[in-house]
Formats: C-alpha cells, sequence, structure tokens
C-alpha cells in the first residue's frame, strides 16, 4: 500500500508530463547522476543506459553503479538496455504491418529522435546540495555537476528523484520515477518506478495513432561487469575481458532463502577467468597488497509488475522471462525498429521463459566457494560462442494495452558486499599467507560452518561469499520500502554551508544552516583524509550528546595536520537514534557525500619569527608587469609574507586615511590583498602605508620563545603604479 504523499507526489508528476506530451517536443539524449549516497549511478533521459552513453568513451566500458562510491574505480556496470516489443502492430510511420515489432535503448544502440524520444528528464530534491569551499573555491563534486537538481519539492518522498518521459514509436510512454535515499540502511540501492502507457504518441511532432498494443513485453538486459579497479581502466590487474563482464556469474532466488517469502532477485559477482594465474573470486591485487578489488555483488530485485491493465495487482508469476543472454550475440548490436529478422529474433529472447539451471549452476560455478571453473570458457547451448560473457535478461508481460491503457512495473537495482576496510584485511592476509584463516560464521545459502581453514583461496573466497547475505539484506530493504509506502525515517539534514580553510598551524572548519540547526540534529562528527580523498577517513571530532564534548559546536580546528599533506574533510550531523526502525538507539546520520572535499586543504606558510622580516609583494606594483604577479587569476593581488600569525593589517594612504583594514586569524605566515578597499574601489597610484598590529600572544612551537607580543606593531610602505 503506498502512501498518499507518495500518490499525490506522482499525480503532481504527471500533470507536468501531460503538458510535455501536448507540445510534443523531444529534448535530446541526456544524463545525470544520482550520487548521493554509497550508490553513484548516471541515468539516461532516454529511459535506460546504455553502454558508453554517458560519454561515447571506450574507457568508460565500466561506467556507473559505483559501489562503495568513495573509492575510485568501483565502477560495476557495463551495459543495459529496454526493449519494448508488440506483436502484429501497424506503424503508421511507415504504412506497414510488423508480426514483431521492437523498439530499443542499448544495450549499444540509440536513436532518440523516432525511437526512443525523451520528453522529460527532471532532478527533484528534498533539499538542496550543501555548499562546499576549501580556501574560498568550490570543493565539492556536488558543486561541480554530480548532483544536478532542476528543483526542490520537501514534500519528495526520497532525498533525491529522477523524473523521465519517454515516448516510444510503439505508441507506448514510458515513465519513469527514479528514488535514492542517503538513510544509511537504505543509500546502496535505487528504486525504478515504470508506467508504460499506450498514449499513440509516435513521432517526434506528437503524432498519435490509436490502436490496441497486443501482447506487450518489457524486457529488460544487465551486462554487470564488477568492478572497474580490477579491469583494464583500472589497476589492471585482472585479464583484460573481465573489463567487459566476461567472466561473471548470474545468479537468482525467486524465494528468500531464509523467510521463504516472494523475494524475485537476479544478481551477479565475478567468477574465475582462463587467463588468470590465480584464483581471482574477489578480484585481490595480487601484484602489490592482495586488497580486493571485485567484491561486489549487483543485481535488481522485482518488487512489483501488474497482472494486466485491469488487474493492477502485483502477479508473482513475473517477471515470467529470466533468460540470461551472451552479451556480444547478434541481438545486442545494430537493433532497428525496422529491420524483421532481427526484432522476431529479439522477441523471441524477450519471450523466452525461464532457464532450466541457472547460468552458475549450468556453469558449473553456484557459488564463488565452488568456483573452479573458468566462467569465461562456458557457452551456452546454441550459442555460436562466449566472446563476451553473459548479462541477466528480465521480461514483463506480455499485456494488451487498448488505447489510454497502461501497467506499471517497479524494480530495485543495488549493490553490496565486503567493506573496503574488511577488502583490504582479507585480501592481505590472502596475499601475506597469515594461515590459520578465520573463517565467517555464516555465507550465502550454502555455507554455515564458521571456524578457520589453512587454504588462502578457501579462506578469501569464503569471505566474498558473504556478500551474497549482503546483497538479499539489500533487496530486503528495497522491499520494505516499497511496500511501507516510502516512509523510512529521514535522516537529519546536512549543513547547508561547510567552509574548510587552510592556515599556518591549523586547517580551521565551520559549518552551518541557513535557517538554524534543526530541531532533529544532536550533534556532529568530522572526519578526515590524507593525501588523497579515495581512502578510508578517521573521526577526528564529535560534539553532542555520548561524545566526549557534550556541548554542540559548529567549528573545529584541526591543529593535528601536519605541513606537507594535503587534508580532505567531510562533517555528518547525526540524531539521537530515537528514529531509527533498524537498530533502535543507533542515531541516523546525515550522507558524508553532501559535504566531502574533493579539493585539498594544507598548512600554509609558517608565520614570522620577527616584525623586521615582513614583506610585501610585488613592491612596487606595477600594473604593466600584470604576467609577473603571484597570482594569476587576480592580477590585482598584494601579498604580505612573514607575518605574525594573529594579526591586523590597515593599510592607508600617504596622507593617513584608513581604507582597508584585513584581520588576519589562520595562524599562518601570510596574506593576500586584491588591492580593493573597504568601499570596493581599486587602489590608485601612489604611495601606501601597512601597519601591522599583533592581536595574541605567539609561542616558538618548539623553543616556546614568544615571538610576537599582542600589541607589538610594525609599518611597512609599498608602491602602486597603474
Amino acid at each position: 500500500m503506498k502512501s498518499t504523499l507518495q500518490t499525490n507526489f506522482r499525480l503532481a508528476c504527471r500533470a507536468i508530463v501531460f503538458c510535455f506530451l501536448l507540445l510534443g517536443t523531444a529534448i535530446g539524449d541526456e544524463t545525470k547522476w544520482i550520487a548521493i549516497g554509497d550508490l553513484h549511478n548516471w541515468y539516461s533521459s532516454a529511459g535506460n543506459e546504455r553502454e558508453v552513453g554517458r560519454r561515447g568513451l571506450i574507457t568508460d566500458q565500466q561506467d556507473g553503479l559505483r559501489y562503495p562510491a568513495q573509492y575510485n574505480w568501483q565502477d560495476c556496470q557495463a551495459a543495459k538496455s529496454m526493449w519494448i516489443g508488440a506483436t502484429n502492430f501497424y506503424d503508421a510511420n511507415r504504412n506497414a504491418t510488423y508480426d514483431y515489432k521492437v523498439v530499443h535503448v542499448g544495450p549499444r544502440v540509440l536513436d532518440d529522435i523516432s525511437e526512443m524520444m525523451p520528453q522529460e528528464f527532471t532532478m527533484f530534491g528534498k533539499y538542496e546540495h550543501p555548499n562546499v569551499y576549501v580556501d574560498g573555491l568550490p570543493g565539492s563534486e556536488m558543486m561541480y555537476g554530480m548532483d544536478e537538481m532542476n528543483a526542490v519539492d520537501e514534500s519528495l518522498p526520497a532525498d533525491r528523484m529522477i523524473y523521465n518521459v519517454v515516448n516510444t514509436a510503439l505508441g507506448i510512454t514510458v515513465t519513469r520515477n527514479i528514488y535514492a535515499w542517503t538513510n544509511q540502511y537504505h543509500q546502496n540501492y535505487h528504486i525504478f518506478e515504470y508506467e508504460f502507457e499506450n498514449t499513440g504518441i509516435i513521432a517526434p511532432d506528437g503524432t498519435t495513432y490509436e490502436q490496441t498494443v497486443t501482447d506487450m513485453v518489457v524486457y529488460f538486459q544487465y551486462r554487470y561487469a564488477p568492478a572497474r579497479e580490477a579491469g583494464s581502466y583500472g589497476r589492471y590487474v585482472m585479464p583484460q575481458s573481465v573489463t567487459w563482464g566476461h567472466s561473471v556469474i548470474n545468479d537468482m532466488v525467486f524465494t528468500h532463502p531464509e523467510t521463504d517469502e516472494l523475494f524475485r532477485a537476479q544478481f551477479t559477482w565475478l567468477g574465475q577467468h582462463s587467463s588468470a594465474s590465480f584464483d581471482i573470486i574477489g578480484g585481490p591485487d595480487d601484484e602489490t597488497d592482495g586488497h580486493l578489488m571485485a567484491q561486489q555483488y549487483v543485481g535488481v530485485i522485482t518488487l512489483h509488475a501488474d497482472k494486466s491493465p485491469e488487474e493492477q495487482v502485483d502477479d508473482p508469476n513475473q517477471p515470467f522471462t529470466t533468460m540470461y543472454i551472451q552479451s556480444d550475440l547478434g541481438i545486442t548490436s545494430g537493433n532497428s525498429q525496422f529491420n524483421i529478422d532481427k526484432m522476431t529474433e529479439e522477441y523471441a529472447y524477450m519471450t523466452s521463459g525461464h532457464p532450466a539451471k541457472r547460468h552458475g549452476e549450468d556453469v558449473g560455478c553456484p557459488t564463488p566457494i565452488d568456483c573452479g571453473v573458468a566462467a569465461d570458457t562456458y557457452v551456452k547451448a546454441g550459442d555460436p560462442g562466449n566472446p563476451g560473457g553473459y548479462s541477466h535478461g528480465q521480461g514483463f508481460g506480455p499485456y494488451t494495452l487498448d488505447p489510454g491503457e497502461k501497467v506499471r512495473v517497479v524494480i530495485a537495482e543495488g549493490a553490496a558486499g565486503l567493506s573496503r576496510d574488511m577488502g583490504y584485511e582479507v585480501g592481505r592476509n590472502w596475499k601475506q599467507e597469515n594461515s590459520p584463516y578465520t573463517l565467517p560464521p555464516k555465507a550465502g545459502r550454502t555455507y554455515t560452518g564458521g571456524g578457520s581453514t589453512a587454504d588462502a583461496d578457501f579462506y578469501k573466497n569464503v569471505w566474498v561469499y558473504t556478500g551474497e547475505d549482503s546483497i538479499f539484506q539489500t533487496f530486503k530493504r528495497a522491499k520494505d520500502n516499497y511496500e511501507g509506502g516510502y516512509t523510512i525515517p529521514d535522516p537529519p539534514q546536512p549543513p547547508s554551508l561547510f567552509e574548510v580553510n587552510s592556515g599556518g598551524d591549523r586547517v580551521s572548519l565551520s559549518w552551518s544552516y541557513g535557517g538554524g540547526t534543526p530541531a532533529n540534529v544532536a550533534g556532529f562528527e568530522v572526519y578526515r583524509a590524507v593525501e588523497q580523498p579515495d581512502t578510508s577517513y578517521e573521526m577526528i571530532f564529535a560534539c553532542g550528546p555520548g561524545t566526549e564534548n557534550p556541548e554542540v559546536v559548529t567549528t573545529y580546528d584541526d591543529k593535528a595536520a601536519i605541513r606537507g599533506f594535503d587534508y580532505y574533510y567531510y562533517v555528518v550531523a547525526f540524531d539521537d537514534g530515537s528514529t531509527n526502525d533498524i537498530q533502535p538507539g543507533v542515531p541516523l546520520v546525515s550522507s558524508k557525500f553532501w559535504t566531502m572535499t574533493s579539493e585539498p586543504s594544507s598548512l600554509r606558510r609558517e608565520p614570522g619569527e620577527a616584525m623586521k622580516d615582513i614583506r610585501i609583494v610585488p613592491n612596487p606594483y606595477n600594473i604593466k608587469a600584470q604576467a609577473l604577479q603571484l597570482k594569476v587569476g587576480d592580477p590585482n593581488t598584494l601579498n604580505f609574507y612573514n607575518i605574525p600569525p594573529f594579526c591586523d593589517i590597515m593599510i592607508y594612504t600617504e596622507r593617513g586615511d584608513l581604507i582597508k583594514t584585513i584581520h588576519h586569524t589562520d595562524g599562518s605566515g601570510d596574506e593576500s590583498w586584491n588591492s580593493v578597499t573597504s568601499s570596493k574601489q581599486v587602489i590608485v597610484s601612489g604611495v601606501y602605508i601597512a601597519y601591522f598590529e599583533v592581536t595574541d600572544d605567539y609561542l616558538d612551537p618548539i623553543t616556546s620563545e614568544l615571538l610576537f607580543k599582542k600589541g607589538q606593531s610594525t609599518v611597512k610602505k609599498f608602491i602602486v603604479i597603474r
């Protein structure tokens, strides 16, 4: 049962799209990212995400479905497709009747002019992404296009939603809602609500032709390749064809292995490869530290599929096709809505039902533990070969839609597996042969042994197999979320502003909310990474109940930073744990991705040792020498070097008029000025006086000698020539 909020929001979106449908104007293919939780993915306005469809680059063979997205090269998606087919279809555009008519987006093709015609592609957010600045400059991937929102709607049933409408040459209009959450228990899956309506719109100009669409089948393909880090566009430790999913294992269940409830899940993991010289389950980095680079399980679960336009209740027999397909068969390329032979073959695949054996079973590799067979050598009966591995197939229908009728399908896609830290620990033990190895108490459907082993590969593979339990848990949470009407508790909203400023003896952090701190925020945690953001973060500060700093503050000075290193930060807000419905009492936290900095901060120049050492550069300042100024982006910049760590700098004209006061408070030995007065005027040619006054005592950090005393002052002159 869906909530009233969810229903009202969908009705509002339909009202928006109705106007676009009347206009009949296609928008062309665009892409947007959902990048607010641990799972990041890009989406296409054409209704599905085809191979290298975001940028058209071969290096994007694995692009999207990034998990865990905090780290580089975690892409698990190679190609997807959505085909919609029908029988006995009259094509008014061609004045021809087709026994089988199929329109396509993916896995490699897209005709966004006359076949799949995007109409609406809008990303809604429950609130704006925060503004994050590092040393005054934008310092977040959110601000660089990874969170391209079009509108804010506080009634949204998720933290982000993409609303996507596509007309097709089949006269079926596809409406796709994609939902994503930041609740820490629900941030590694996205839910897709599809509606397929017989609008009769068959052309870019909005031309309609009313007819009954018979035996309509909606068919999805999922070509997964976990994960990019192991392949040729990452660390290139695995054989090249791992990059396009040559050795993946596809598996599925129709009932939950523990509860026996309806559980229509299909999932994929990395199997063995015949060209590898070692056991590659989990993608261990055999060349360096052994850490696992492909421990991810990725896949989809069907949450709802209508029985018919008249019976819009869930049909437990859907999807009625789950046949896996060789990813490089002829029918996966060059697809055309006018190729009669190819559409006949495509429709046959779309309606091929269920395989006699699951892919993993047929390969002879039902689990990672029992996976001694190289999946790239497997060839399904009847296939001409296996040059590129196998993809999941998933078909819904057949439905017969009269004009104005529609059906609805809901799917969740997710990723899960061992944590990054555990992937390093397991891989390191495997690489260093740290026997005996401790085994997990449970892993997947077949291993419940626990204990220990002397077999390094068995140890590694059993731990990788715990990813099956993780993906099942992910699917179950998606299912519960959907069936509960998207009413999972909201974590606290992140600060709307996060600023990181490099200083001489510290990095200063501050955060704030535009309208005041929300009532459900109990405190904050600050995390830091050293040298690169693609690594684990350490919590360096917390405030609020249950922490060492019970008073809630919105600033923190990182005085443990060391000169010569780059630092990256994020801040999260947490609540009191009272709304947590999965682990009661454990606080819900805002997503780290809201405030995670993508630009480095570091300690600046050390303070000077004496007032006599202060320099003003350049002096004289000559406008004719702009190319020689120290700050390329602002040729008007004047720099004050070797200054006290805490001081006021007052700029006077030669006749004694105060034109600018600069409060230097970051503890560094330098400050800059853009030559603009307090009244917003650029200074003219002349002689100027800079008065420096120490505002706080400063001791030498090594000898404790008093270098600067509060109230100490000096004067320097400089010349400006314009």
